[in-house]
């Protein structure tokens, strides 16, 4: 069965592949094509993966472990209490154009992205900074009064609202890059078009093709160049996942680095060869309700159509890969932690809420629509699941509303939508990473949802000093969230998947942060 599969989905792939005269050195497929490199407005992993070529911040993620490492920054300090972090910058870390990157353009970069207009759906995570929610929220209109200041040329002081124990972690992240100001100031939103593009990191954009490829070369000016694995780096866009795999086979691809461009079909099987390597990772899938809109605006129908859902029979029948059936939102053992269990699958329950609210046996419930993205065949599926038991254990109908990613994006920020595939990955190994995302005021919220005591809780979350009690007030808050609100409901946890061929590529380590840099990646030779 697996050998028809796969002819089926050679012969179904199609897309052009790098002829030998063109090719790169390491030619990598990213999944659908960006939204934007932006590093503080960018909201997708693929979109990430390319801004963390061309930019860096204070700190960069390890590729053995996905923990901080140096980046701008050669060495911090940190107050004995824990709430002041003093960077110092490398003497040697310039703009590919030559300027050199300073303490205050860092500060300015930052104070871009908590600033309202910038619309940076990321900017939440300055929140463990001094002043960072006030100013993102605009009850304080001067981002100069951000807890960031530079005291010199080569020196960023970081003022906390309360200890941050994974704060040099949400430092690499791409929110926290440096920007060029001085192009942002001339070229406004385009400045990502800027010929040459100003970057900091390991790689310089040479060349862009929308819904193609970006081709990347070696930073001569980046501070660590003399390391950077690879001269010329090729990133093919693209979400159809037999193209995709089409090319890895073919020997056009060396890397696929995205598990939801791996066919879902063939996953368990290819999970079996040695250029296919499975890990697990601080992913979720889960359903978002539009909480502004009939019927979801009432608990009672969210908590009923998440009690009808049987998450394993999705991971049993679909994902097929080990996935983690789970009505949470934060993956088991994140940062020590251990979620509740959620909802459970309940279908006479669910019956007697939907009762409750109006509509028994589904009587007079609207039609309502789901909606996903496009490019992996397992959220199609998924879609086809649900569909099937809110039909079979409450006697909803249910449309099926598949959009195009850039789509689905706008869609789902704008809350046009009844409720809708979502997906988190963690940008550090500690729960408020994925429980931060449903606060009233974050721009990753996108469910329309506030509540004041959730809020409370990871306010008394981020203050309290003992780990313990800290893990035990995080708890409080997502059993609100995922128990009783019910805003949003866990479906499984992540199991990640990449294609690459050991003997021909090489620097690419699985790490639970799913961080993967280009700087280290190379492609062998026999």
């Amino acid at each position: 069965m697996f050998l028809v599969l796969l002819v089926a989905f050679l012969i179904l792939g199609g897309g052009a592949g790098c002829s030998p005269a063109d090719r790169a050195d390491l030619v990598l497929h990213n999944g659908p094509e960006p939204e934007t490199i932006d590093p503080q407005i960018l909201t997708g992993q693929a979109d990430g993966r390319i801004a963390s070529a061309l930019f860096e911040g204070l700190t960069r993620f390890n590729p053995t472990n996905g923990l901080a490492m140096p980046g701008l920054a050669s060495r911090w300090d940190i107050s004995p209490d824990g709430r002041t972090y003093t960077f110092h910058l490398r003497p040697e870390a310039r703009w590919s154009t030559g300027e050199v990157i300073t303490a205050d353009e860092v500060v300015w970069s930052w104070r871009r992205a908590v600033t309202p207009t910038t619309a940076a759906d990321y900017a939440s995570q300055f929140f463990c900074i001094r002043n960072g929610r006030a100013i993102v929220n605009g009850e304080l209109r001067d981002a100069s009064q951000l807890g960031a200041e530079a005291p010199d040329a080569r020196t960023v002081r970081v003022h906390l609202e309360n200890p941050t124990p994974y704060f040099l972690e949400l430092v690499a992240s791409r929110v926290f890059f440096p920007v060029p100001r001085k192009a942002i100031e001339q070229q406004g939103d385009q400045w990502i078009r800027a010929d040459p593009l100003p970057c900091s990191g390991p790689y310089l954009l040479e060349g862009w093709r929308v819904n193609d490829r970006f081709r990347l070369r070696r930073n001569p000016r980046y501070w660590d160049a003399d390391r950077v694995a690879t001269e010329r780096i090729d990133i093919l866009s693209g979400d159809n996942p037999s193209t995709a795999l089409n090319l890895f086979l073919k020997g056009e691809v060396d890397l696929i680095s995205d598990r939801k461009i791996i066919p879902g079909e063939l996953g368990p099987e290819l999970a079996q060869r040695p250029d296919f390597q499975r890990f697990d990772y601080l992913g979720q899938d889960f359903i978002r309700f539009n909480t502004t809109r009939k019927p979801f605006q009432d608990a009672r129908v969210r908590r009923a159509v998440a009690m009808a859902i049987d998450r394993s029979r999705i991971t049993a029948r679909i994902t097929r890969m080990g996935e983690r059936a789970s009505a949470a939102v934060t993956p088991a053992g994140t940062g020590g932690y251990e979620p509740p269990a959620g909802l459970p699958w309940d279908p006479s329950a669910a019956r007697a809420l939907l009762s409750e609210a109006g509509y028994p046996g589904g009587r007079g419930f609207p039609v309502i629509e789901y909606t996903f993205n496009v490019g992996s065949r397992i959220y199609e599926q998924t879609g086809v699941e649900v569909q099937s038991m809110l039909r079979e254990h409450l006697g909803i109908r249910v449309e099926l509303r598949p959009l195009e990613w850039k789509t689905y994006l706008a869609e789902m920020s704008a809350l046009n939508y009844d409720f809708i595939r979502g997906s988190w990955v963690g940008d550090y190994d500690d729960p408020m990473t994925f429980l931060d995302i449903f606060l009233s005021d974050s721009g990753n919220n996108r469910t329309g949802w506030k509540d004041s005591r959730y809020d409370r809780l990871l306010q008394t979350a981020a203050a309290e000093a003992d780990p313990r009690r800290r893990l035990g007030i995080l708890r409080q808050a997502e059993t609100l969230l995922v128990e009783e609100a019910v805003p949003v409901t866990g479906l499984y946890s992540h199991v990640g998947l990449y294609a690459a061929d050991p003997r021909k590529v090489g620097g690419i380590w699985a790490n639970r942060m799913d961080e993967h840099p280009f700087f280290s990646m190379r492609r062998l030779r026999p």
